[in-house]
């Protein structure tokens, strides 16, 4: 089975400047979600906060999870480290500004 991915499309909590959120993610949060088990890679990509041409940024930022396979992404799921992760959100992301999905990668060029 072919490595999957976890593609989280996020958006801070209305509260938080976009300074005090991109800092928070990156230096709190990061570290935090670093200690999954099984997680072969972790990106976060942060907006740059500026329209390109009339479109404003649609999310605050994108995490990547790689994990060897499925059954790697479901054992990491069921960890304190997971648990302590999904806690953690609570304080900078607004989950009902979100777009979750579990991936396969297709390398086209």
């Amino acid at each position: 089975m072919p490595i999957v991915k976890i593609v989280y499309c996020i958006s801070k909590l209305p509260h938080l400047s976009n300074e005090e959120f991109h800092r928070y993610w990156r230096d709190i949060h990061g570290p935090i979600a670093g200690r999954i088990p099984g997680c072969r890679k972790y990106v976060q990509s942060h907006t740059i906060h500026r329209a390109l041409g009339a479109r404003e940024p649609a999310f605050d930022g994108v995490a990547e999870l790689w994990f060897d396979d499925w059954k790697a992404l479901e054992a990491a799921m069921a960890t304190q480290e997971v648990a302590a992760a999904l806690e953690d959100e609570r304080k900078f992301i607004d989950h009902s500004r979100t777009a979750f999905f579990v991936a396969e990668e297709h390398h086209v060029i």
